[in-house]
């Protein structure tokens, strides 16, 4: 009889946002196929779970994906965890979940804590619909294309960014968008550090000018549109 594969949610920083039913999944699982093993046996360690661990992440997953499932239709279940948050999303996850079906094996997905919800819900920006776009691209060209695609969706945007272009991107979403655009910066959610900046890409430009970055971000912004979207509802 096949096994299962179970995609598990991990914390975004906080331990204590991890799910009992997760813990239950990683300490009765066969296997668990980490993003990086040194980042995920620390999790592992703290909640005392001894379960076989090894490394599945996006410059291997080509290679061991077979493995992996052929060890499912033998019998044993494999948990995939990343480094934090939930599998597939901006995290690798997709090929194997996509070569799993084909395979007509079993996917139980375990959810918890994620840098997105934690976003939308932290963010105060209009998120009755809203669209998620992954990491801002680095080359110029592909920046804006990207943000142009943004501009076209009458709805709140949410993006990932690195804390070292965070400042950049911040100036390229007030050029792009205008002063007034609406935005928010989700730094740190749920850590120690944990902040939340919201106003005008002017007022934020002028606020965190010079400011070093450090952390993990969620960019939030609402193009001009949506007010007329939101004048709508309200009529």
């Amino acid at each position: 009889m096949a096994g299962k594969l179970y995609l598990v949610t991990t914390p975004i920083g906080n331990l204590e946002d991890i799910t009992l039913r997760a813990l239950r999944v990683l300490k009765e699982v066969d296997v668990i196929a980490a993003e990086d093993t040194r980042h995920s046996r620390q999790l592992l360690s703290h909640f005392d779970i001894h379960s076989e661990l090894v490394s599945y992440h996006a410059f291997n997953e080509h290679d061991k994906t077979d493995a992996l499932l052929d060890r499912i239709e033998r019998g044993e279940n494999i948990a995939l965890v990343t480094d934090a948050g939930t599998p597939s999303v901006a995290d690798p996850g997709f090929f194997l979940v996509r070569a799993a079906q084909e395979k007509d094996i079993d996917i139980v997905v375990v959810p918890g804590v994620s840098a997105v919800t934690f976003a939308v819900t932290a963010s105060g920006l209009p998120v009755d619909k809203f669209a998620f776009f992954g990491f801002v691209p680095v080359k110029s060209g592909r920046k804006t294309t990207f943000f142009a695609d943004i501009k076209d969706k009458n709805m709140t945007a949410f993006v990932f960014e690195s804390p070292f272009r965070v400042g950049k991107t911040l100036e390229f979403i007030r050029e792009f968008f205008g002063n007034d655009t609406q935005i928010a910066i989700i730094r740190e959610a749920t850590k120690i550090h944990e902040e939340v900046i919201k106003g005008s890409a002017a007022e934020i430009c002028e606020k965190c000018k010079n400011r070093v970055w450090k952390g993990e971000f969620v960019i939030g912004i609402a193009p001009d549109k949506i007010k007329s979207y939101e004048a709508e509802e309200e009529v």
